[in-house]
Formats: C-alpha cells, sequence, structure tokens
C-alpha cells in the first residue's frame, strides 16, 4: 500500500484497465517551467515549498542528499526546525503537495517526493476531479534536481529572504495557530442534535449536499477516510439537509462478466457504503451516488472489443453506449449496487460534462460509426434510461435524478420527453439569467450567488419536465462558488434568501444544495431550511430569525446589517465562466506577480499565473480590476457591522460568530487582492508591449501602479497569514484540498518584495 493512504486499489485498478505503464504520465506541450527569481534556486524554493507538508527525509530522497544538508538549506533561508508533518497530506491533501511541485520537478522526483507508482498517479490525474486540466493540460518540463553546494549569490539572496521572513514575521513563524485539517476532527464530533419539530417539510421533499471534505476521487478505497462522519451527518440534518451524496467511478463498486476486469475491490466498497446508508439514515439522511458513466477506457482497452470504441479524445475513447453490450453493463451494475447496498437514496446524472462518456456527450457523436446517424438526445436520453433500469431493478423507492447540466438547449425539449417518466429533472437555478455588470451585458453560464435565480433556462426545463409527469430539482449553491471557494461560506444570506423565496414560490420538488463545493454546515444552509417549510416566511423574518441565532437578540442587529452590506457588494461581482474558472480568486494572497509574462495560460481553478486576458472573459481588464474593486470596496463596509455582532453575540455562539468574521475578511482580502494583481499585470504588459512605447510620464505612471499594487500584495498577504494560521478551513476546499498554506502568503512577500527591490525602479519624481 502507497503511503498516500488513498490509493490502495488504484494500482490494481489502472492496471485492470488496461493502461499500460508507458502511457501512464501526460506531459502535454511540456514546455519551460515558470521561472522563481525570488529564490536562490529551484532547490531552496523545493524545500520552502514542501517544508510543512513533506519530511526532510523524503526530501533529501528526492535531492539524493544528507537530510543534514536539507536541513541547512531551510535554515538559511530563516526556516525554523521542521515541524511534524501531519499525516493527513498523504490522504486530504495530496492534490495541494503535487500542485506546489509541479513547477519544480519532473515526474520521476515526483513520484519519489509522493510516493506513489506511475499507474497511481495516473489514476489520480485522469479520475479526480479532471486533474489533469486543472494543472494546465501539460507538464512543465523541469530539468532533475540536485543538491549542490549554493554559489555566493544564493547564500547571499537565502539571508535576505531570512532576514526579511524574521522582520515580517517573526523568527517562530510557523509554529502556533490551528494545524491544518483541524475541521476534520471537529466536524467528526458529534454533537448535541438541535433537529428541529418540522425537520421534514412538505414543501422540498429533497434536499441533498456534497461532504464539505469527503475525498473527491474514490472515497470508499479507505475505511479511514470517512467522508461524512456521524458529527457532520448531525450537523447537516440540524440545519436541513435531507440527502448527501458521494462522487463515484462505477467500474469499481460492480463486478461484470462482460468485462471482468472492473469490479476488484467491490465488496470492501459496497460494505463500507452499506455501513455509512445506515449511519445517515439514523439522521433522516438520504445517501445518493454521482454517476458520470460510462467513463472513457485507453485504446488497450478496446483492443478485443473494437465495436464498442466510441468516439476519440486524447488518448481515451468512449465506450460507445449505443453498443446494447455496454448499456447493459450499466444497468447491471447499478442494479448490483443497489440490490447489495438496501437503503441506498438514489442517484443523479450528468451526461455532458466535461469527462468523456457517451459519444454525443461532447457534440462529436457523428464521428463515431454507431452513432453517426443517431439525434443525440436519444443517446443521452438512452444513457438515462438505462441508469434508471438499473437502479430502478435494485431498489424500486430509490430516485434517479437527471442533471440538465451541459445539454444543449436545442436537445433538452427531446431528451426530457424520452425520460423514463419515474426519473427527476435537474437544472442549475441560476443558469442563463441576463446581468449586467461594469456595462457589460451577459449571462450566467456556471453556478452563482451573485446573480439570483431562477434564470429563463431553469424555468423551461422544468416546465418541460412537469408537462411530461417528472418531478423537478433546483441545483444551486448556497455556501459558496467558484466566484470565491477559499472560504467554507461568503455570508451574503440576503441573496441566498432572495434565491431561496424565489425557488419555495417555482413548485419545484427538491434542492441539490452543492456541487464539491459548498458542503459546510452554514448559517446560509439556515436560511435554506427556513424557506423548506410549509409556511414560507418573508425575506426579512427568514433572515431575522437566523441572525438571532447566529449572533443572538444583542447582535442580530448588526449581523443583517453586514449580510446587507455584503449582499450588495457581491453584487457587482464581475460574473462569467471565465472569471470563475481563471481568475486567481480562490488564490488571489498567494497568486505570485510576475515581472515579466510567463507564457503560461490559466488553468481551470490550478494555476492562474498572469493571464489577464484569460482571466476578464468578455470584460475589459480594466473594467475586471474596478469590478474587484467595487465588490472589495462595499465588502469592507460590511466589516465593522460584523464585529459590533460577534462582540454583542452571546457566549455559546461567540466561537461561530467570530469564525464567520474571519470567513468575511478573508474574502473582503481575496477580493482586494484579485483588484490588485489585474492592474499589476495591465500596467506591466503596457510597458512590455512591443510597438506601444510609453513616454516617460507613461512609464512612470506604469511602475507607480505596480508598486502601489505589489506593496498592498504585501498587505493583504500578511493579514490572510494570520487568518489562515487561526482558521484551518481557510484555503481549503474538498475536491482541491489547499489553495495555498501559510507558508505561501509568506513566499509571497518575498515574491513581491523581490520585484520591489530588484525589478521596479522608484519612479522619477
Amino acid at each position: 500500500m502507497s503511503c498516500y493512504g488513498l490509493l490502495p486499489l488504484v494500482l490494481i485498478l489502472s492496471v485492470a484497465a488496461g493502461a499500460p505503464a508507458a502511457e501512464a504520465l501526460p506531459m502535454g506541450s511540456a514546455p519551460p517551467p515558470v521561472p522563481l527569481p525570488h529564490f536562490p534556486d529551484r532547490v531552496h524554493a523545493l524545500v520552502w515549498r514542501n517544508w510543512t507538508v513533506v519530511p526532510a527525509e523524503r526530501l533529501a530522497r528526492v535531492l539524493d542528499t544528507s537530510v543534514g544538508n536539507v536541513r541547512a538549506v531551510a535554515a538559511a533561508m530563516g526556516l525554523p526546525d521542521q515541524p511534524a508533518i501531519q499525516p493527513q497530506w498523504r490522504t486530504r491533501g495530496y492534490i495541494t503537495v503535487l500542485r506546489r511541485n509541479w513547477h519544480l520537478l519532473p515526474y520521476d522526483q515526483l513520484l519519489v517526493l509522493l510516493d506513489l507508482s506511475a499507474e497511481q498517479l495516473a489514476y489520480c490525474l485522469r479520475e479526480d476531479d479532471f486533474l489533469f486540466s486543472k494543472l494546465g493540460g501539460l507538464k512543465p518540463k523541469c530539468p532533475p534536481l540536485a543538491c549542490a553546494p549554493p554559489t555566493r549569490a544564493a547564500r547571499r539572496r537565502a539571508a535576505e529572504i531570512r532576514t526579511l521572513v524574521r522582520a515580517t514575521f517573526g523568527q517562530d513563524f510557523l509554529t502556533g495557530g490551528e494545524p491544518r485539517f483541524r475541521f476534520v476532527e471537529d466536524l467528526s464530533t458529534p454533537t448535541a442534535s438541535a433537529k428541529r419539530t418540522d425537520a421534514q417539510p412538505g414543501r422540498f421533499h429533497l434536499r441533498f449536499i456534497y461532504s464539505y471534505f469527503a475525498m473527491y476521487g474514490d472515497p470508499l478505497s479507505d475505511p479511514a477516510l470517512d467522508p461524512y462522519p456521524d458529527g457532520l451527518l448531525g450537523r447537516l440534518a440540524d440545519v436541513g439537509a435531507s440527502g448527501v451524496w458521494l462522487h463515484t467511478v462505477l467500474r469499481t463498486l460492480a463486478p461484470s462478466e462482460t468485462f471482468p476486469e472492473f469490479g476488484d475491490g467491490w465488496q470492501a466498497r459496497l460494505a463500507g457504503l452499506r455501513k455509512l446508508v445506515e449511519r445517515a439514515k439514523a439522521h433522516g439522511i438520504g445517501v445518493y451516488l454521482y454517476v458520470n458513466e460510462p467513463r472513457a477506457m485507453p485504446a488497450s482497452f478496446f483492443a478485443k472489443r473494437p465495436r464498442m470504441r466510441g468516439v476519440q479524445e486524447g488518448d481515451h475513447f468512449a465506450m460507445c453506449t449505443s453498443d446494447p453490450r455496454v448499456r447493459q453493463w450499466l444497468t447491471d451494475a447499478l442494479a448490483h449496487v443497489f440490490r447489495e447496498v438496501p437503503g441506498l437514496a438514489g442517484v443523479f446524472t450528468i451526461t455532458a460534462s466535461e469527462n468523456l462518456t457517451n459519444c454525443a456527450s461532447h457534440g462529436r457523436h457523428t464521428a463515431c460509426p454507431n452513432c453517426k446517424d443517431r439525434s443525440p438526445a436519444e443517446i443521452i436520453a438512452e444513457v438515462n434510461a438505462a441508469v434508471e433500469a438499473g437502479v430502478r431493478r435494485g431498489n424500486p423507492d430509490a430516485k434517479t435524478i437527471v442533471w440538465d447540466w451541459g445539454w444543449r438547449d436545442a436537445l433538452a425539449p427531446e431528451i426530457i420527453a424520452r425520460l423514463p417518466k419515474r426519473a427527476w429533472l435537474m437544472s442549475v437555478s441560476e443558469w442563463s439569467k441576463p446581468i449586467v455588470r461594469g456595462g457589460v451585458r451577459t449571462t450566467v453560464g456556471e453556478y452563482s450567488i451573485s446573480a439570483v435565480g431562477p434564470g429563463p433556462r431553469a424555468t423551461k426545463h422544468w416546465a418541460l419536465a412537469k408537462a411530461a409527469g417528472l418531478k423537478t430539482v433546483a441545483k444551486v449553491q448556497l455556501n459558496n462558488t467558484w466566484e470565491l471557494s477559499a472560504v467554507p461560506y461568503l455570508p451574503v444570506l440576503d441573496l441566498v434568501a432572495e434565491h431561496c423565496r424565489a425557488l419555495a414560490g417555482a413548485g419545484i420538488d427538491g434542492m441539490m444544495l452543492s456541487w464539491s463545493l459548498g458542503g459546510y454546515p452554514s448559517p446560509n444552509l439556515e436560511v435554506a431550511e427556513r424557506f423548506s417549510r410549509r409556511q414560507v416566511p418573508t425575506i426579512d423574518d427568514a433572515l431575522d430569525d437566523v441572525a438571532r441565532s447566529c449572533f443572538g437578540p444583542d447582535g442580530a442587529e448588526s449581523g443583517r446589517k453586514a449580510w446587507a452590506a455584503f449582499s450588495d457588494a457581491f453584487r457587482q461581482f464581475p460574473f462569467h465562466i471565465s472569471v470563475l474558472y481563471r481568475a486567481p480568486s480562490q488564490y488571489a494572497p498567494a497568486n505570485l506577480l510576475y515581472a515579466r509574462p510567463t507564457g503560461y495560460r490559466a488553468t481551470m481553478i490550478g494555476f492562474p499565473y498572469d493571464d489577464v486576458d484569460g482571466w476578464r472573459g468578455p470584460y475589459p481588464a480594466d473594467v475586471l480590476a474596478t469590478q474587484f474593486a467595487k465588490v472589495a470596496s462595499g465588502w469592507e463596509r460590511g466589516l465593522p457591522p460584523l464585529s459590533d455582532a460577534v462582540r454583542r453575540a452571546p457566549p455559546d455562539r461567540r466561537a461561530d460568530a467570530e469564525a464567520q468574521l474571519r470567513f468575511a475578511r478573508a474574502a473582503w482580502l481575496h477580493f482586494r487582492a484579485v483588484a490588485n494583481q489585474t492592474r499589476f499585470t495591465i500596467a506591466r504588459n503596457a510597458l512590455s508591449a512591443k510597438g506601444k512605447p510609453l513616454d516617460g510620464e507613461g512609464r512612470a505612471a506604469m511602475i507607480a501602479q505596480m508598486r502601489r499594487a505589489a506593496s498592498d500584495e504585501i498587505e493583504v498577504a500578511r493579514e490572510v497569514f494570520r487568518l489562515a494560521k487561526q482558521d484551518s478551513r481557510i484555503a481549503y476546499e474538498a475536491s482541491n484540498h489547499y489553495y495555498y498554506l501559510p507558508i505561501d502568503l509568506v513566499e509571497k512577500v518575498i515574491n513581491c518584495r523581490y520585484l520591489l527591490d530588484h525589478n521596479l525602479p522608484e519612479p522619477a519624481p
């Protein structure tokens, strides 16, 4: 078993799927890595970035040197003695470790660092929520690192870092504070239930949500990594959840005569799932599985099955669902799961996601000889029918929720009309809602809190579903979205209440409360619970009630003022899918500034780099900066009343109120940092633009803008460092692990100080 305990069965799965080791690790275009001139050299960068996540002994193995040499490199930069490395980095933080070394190590040294085989890492990169795409779809071509005596210049630069760090943060800057992952222990500890007498209201029959800390790739592979401990289940029930969901890969859950390489380890996984279903039932919660099937497979899988091979993307091919054997496998496998796990509540499907599944999932079915003469709507409906048949055969009472995510609008009427009558139709509530931000007209094309639903797409699809006799579900994000997911929830409760009040009048039957982000038991979910009751409250009544719950009677009024300010500010968010996925919102306080263009394009929730054109979507770059500055300015106005509400909160609610204030301050600093980084990059690009030379005054103005942004980034990083040390929830999200760590915020200060001292001359008077 790998010491990275998440993956005890991954090697088996990868070999069973027929992926040869030579094909295992993708490279893409393999450009040179991003330069890091603020460090003495790349060895110093490696030691710095891994000092709190990888033991010095393993770093020594990577560098083929002694532990003493590794510790000497650390001490030269002012790093204190290495703290004890938490075992959770092997299970709940491996994506963070991988990401921070992506531009430092070649694959062979990464495998030593992570203690994984090539096959295991390949499985993570492919199946762990589009991880390789988040990393850019490429592996930088990093030269091997080896420890060597530092040059005189390297020793001098290391001493500069040591002096700066100790002057800014103190000698013991990594000691103290709350350990990372502390929230897992806290949320796992059962509390006295606060269940309400009307905890099973009639308005929304279904309200299901994701775990705040479940492992996304293979959550049932290790019983020690419980995605829903009793403490979390109880807390979710208390804020109105009636269901929870899990990401699964179906070939790991059921054996198959047609595909004998499938199913290794299914007994252990389903044994764990049975226990979870039984425990959840005690809290009045059902368990649902996310079905995004059939997953694409490598060419070797089809060597003896050429007629099953569908359309190709990269080095994988769809298992063509026009072949009845593939549909039969879907049905039989799900029937097996639901028969083996009595009481499993249901599934929800995605049939047009980023993953290639059926040949029509990405609109390329005409490239498949089996599918080319078929309607894409027919193919997609047929997949959902095969899923529903298996669920129904295994448990006639279980639900099949069909999500329209990614369907082309023109296909929706035909797909919905073809769905089994027992299916439920789910639509993203706010999708396609028209908005105007900063004078730019656009529509919502992803999850949003700042733009309140429902929008025209959802209302149209729900109407079609009702006409077809189907029940309906609204997919919403009530805690956070990719607008900002680095805090457990955004205290914009006025926006949440407005959305829930609208849905209460829309005649829907249920709500999916979160995707992989947004599963924290929060006051936002308490608002949703109020609108799930038989008697729908007014928005003010619901918010007053939750404010008293959060801050007591003395602090409720101030809390309401804060929520109103945050909500008004958030309406200025420059919403667009490019901004959500590519702007540095999640990483903002730690995202580095670059004196010269890196040439890298921002990736989906992975590396923002300095790609302002990738960040901005339809917004001009200056408008993007202005809108984030507006959000930050308006948000800041809510902080004093929230501080007052915390001060007035009764002792038994003070800790949660203080946490809400930390999250609010962290959100404000993230918005402020995105504005800084956008303005810095605009000015830098203007200085380096070819064919458009600036005059002396113009150059001075751009240098001054860069210096202001870099100086403010130092202040932002210092403040977020303080907050992140206090609260291990800041910068964590289940499918991406930690976006940044406190030590990364120290690196950001080093980065900005280097720019100010070495790259940005003082402008002339």
